[in-house]
C-alpha cells in the first residue's frame, strides 16, 4: 500500500514510524527543517510544501497513492487536503479533526469535503476515559467483536493476589485469556508457568463480564462505582468527556474556572453539575468534596497544569487520576510519580487511523505500551492459517509471540482453548508482538 501523510507532528510521526518497513510511505510538511529531519530519521519520501496544493500532492506520489492521511493540526486543512486528493485521486482519505461539529457535518453527508473517513480526536479521548473509568486499575481498555470482547491492561501492585501466581493458577474465567506481561522494557507472551510480579501491567482479553471480575478480584479494589466523576478543565475534551458520561447517564461535576466558557458548558450539558472555581485551589477540593470522587479526570490546557490537578487529587484522597498529556514524552513520567493514567490524544488518533493500512481482514487494533505490542481483530477467510485446525496445530505456523485470546463466532463469544477449530467467517482477536505483526498477518 502506498501511504501519502500530510503532517509531519506527533500524529504523522507515529503513523510513519509504524508503517515505513510495511508500506510505501510518503510525507508532506511546509515547515523545511521538520521536512528534513523525516528524511534523516525515517524510511520514507519527505517532500516540503504546502499539502493543500495539487502539485505537492503530485510531487509527493498522488496518483499511485492507496491512502491519503491529513493530519495536520488544522481541521479545516486537512478538509482541504482530503477534498484536493480526490480531485485527482481515487485514493481513500482520512481526516484528523477536533471540532465535533465538523464530525456530525460530515457524519450527516456522505462523502462530505471529499473525505471518506473523518477521526474526530477529541472524541476519541473522551470515549477512551469512558471505558477506561468502568474498570478498577485499568491502564487501557478497548472494545472487540461488536462489544462481545473486552481487552484491558492493569498495574499488578504488591498487594494483589496475583503476586507470584502462575498463569495457570489463576486462570479461572471461563471466558477470559491472559495474553501478555508487560515488565520494566521486557514484552512477555503470557504462558502456563509465566509467574506474575508486583509492578506488572498484564494484558487480558475475554467477556465485559470476566474482565470486569477478574478486575475486581485480583487489584484489591472494593469498588467498582463510577458514579461520582470530576473533570476539570472545560476544555473540548472536558466537554466531550462530561458528555460521554451524561450520555450513558451519569451525572459528572466539571470544574471551569473561565466564567464564559463555564455557563456555556453548563447550558450545553443539562446533566452536568458546572463549578466555576480554580481546580487548583486544595480548600475549594476540600470544601467540594472532590476527594470523594472516584475518579478525577484533568483535561486542562497544558501538560504541567494536569500533572498539578492530578497530584492535588490524589493528596486530598482521590483513589484513581486520568491525566491528558499533549507529548509523549511526559507518559512515563506521570505514571511514575503517581498518576493512575495518561493519555495521549495524538495515540489514540494515530492508533485509530493506522488500522486502516491493515489488510482488508482486519477489522479493529489497539496499540499497547507505545507499540511494543498489538491486539488485533481479524475476520478469517477460508485460506487463514487458523481456519478448519485446532488452534494447538495451527499455532505452529505462527511466531511464539502470538496469543490468541477471543473468538467471535455469528455473535457468539467464543473461548478459545488448544481443541478449538476456528471456521471461515470467525472474528479472532490477537494478542501480538509488535515486530512480528507483518509475519502474521501474512499468515492470517
Amino acid at each position: 500500500m502506498y501511504v501519502l501523510i500530510v503532517g509531519a507532528g506527533q500524529v504523522g510521526k507515529m503513523i510513519a514510524s509504524n508503517l515505513e518497513n510495511s508500506h510505501d510511505v510518503a510525507v508532506v510538511e511546509r515547515d523545511s527543517e521538520v521536512a528534513e529531519e523525516i528524511t534523516y530519521s525515517f524510511d520514507v519520501l519527505s517532500v516540503e510544501g504546502d499539502g493543500t496544493e495539487l502539485e505537492t500532492l503530485r510531487e509527493a506520489g498522488l496518483e499511485r497513492a492507496d491512502l491519503v492521511v491529513a493530519c495536520t493540526d488544522s481541521d479545516e486543512t486537512n478538509i482541504v487536503v482530503c477534498g484536493t486528493a480526490k480531485t485527482a485521486s481515487d485514493a481513500f482519505t482520512i481526516a484528523r479533526v477536533r471540532q465535533r461539529t465538523l464530525l456530525n457535518t460530515w457524519e450527516g453527508s456522505q462523502g462530505a469535503f471529499g473525505v471518506d473517513f473523518m477521526v474526530c480526536t477529541d472524541l476519541l479521548v473522551a470515549q477512551t476515559i469512558f471505558r477506561i473509568s468502568g474498570f478498577p486499575q485499568a491502564q487501557d481498555v478497548e472494545i472487540f467483536a461488536g462489544g462481545l470482547v473486552r481487552m484491558a491492561e492493569f498495574d499488578i501492585g504488591a498487594d494483589s493476589p496475583l503476586v507470584g501466581r502462575r498463569v495457570m493458577d489463576a486462570d479461572q474465567y471461563d471466558s477470559m485469556t491472559f495474553a501478555g506481561v508487560f515488565r520494566g522494557d521486557e514484552m512477555i507472551v503470557a504462558q502456563g508457568e509465566t509467574v506474575f510480579q508486583a509492578g506488572d501491567r498484564i494484558v487480558v482479553i475475554g467477556s465485559p463480564t470476566s474482565v470486569k471480575e477478574f478486575a475486581m478480584a485480583t487489584v484489591c479494589d472494593t469498588t467498582s462505582s463510577t458514579d461520582d466523576v470530576v473533570i476539570v478543565g472545560g476544555s473540548e475534551i472536558g466537554f466531550q468527556t462530561a458528555r460521554e458520561f451524561e450520555a450513558h447517564g451519569f451525572e459528572p461535576r466539571l470544574v471551569e474556572r473561565d466564567h464564559d466558557r463555564a455557563r456555556e458548558i453548563a447550558e450545553a450539558l443539562p446533566h452536568t453539575f458546572v463549578m466555576e472555581y480554580d481546580a487548583t485551589d486544595t480548600e475549594f477540593l476540600v470544601r467540594e468534596h472532590i476527594d470523594e470522587a472516584d475518579i478525577v479526570v484533568a483535561a486542562l490546557d497544558s501538560d504541567e497544569k494536569n500533572l498539578l490537578v492530578s497530584l492535588l487529587a490524589r493528596r486530598v484522597g482521590v483513589d484513581r487520576t486520568v491525566a491528558i498529556i499533549e507529548s509523549t514524552e511526559y507518559a512515563d513520567l506521570f505514571e511514575t510519580v503517581g498518576i493512575d493514567v495518561a493519555i495521549n490524544p495524538r495515540e489514540e488518533t494515530a492508533e485509530e487511523i493506522i488500522r486502516f493500512t491493515r489488510t482488508n481482514q482486519t477489522e479493529k487494533i489497539a496499540m499497547l505500551e507505545h507499540d511494543r505490542a498489538e491486539v488485533i481483530e481479524v475476520e478469517l477467510g477460508a485460506e487463514s492459517a487458523l481456519t478448519g485446525r485446532q488452534i494447538a496445530d495451527s499455532m505452529a505456523d505462527l511466531p511464539d509471540c502470538v496469543v490468541i485470546g477471543a473468538i467471535s463466532r455469528q455473535g457468539e463469544l467464543v473461548t478459545p482453548r488448544g481443541t478449538t477449530v476456528p471456521r471461515p467467517g470467525d472474528h479472532v482477536v490477537l494478542f501480538v508482538d509488535a515486530t512480528v505483526l507483518d509475519e502474521v498477518s501474512a499468515v492470517l
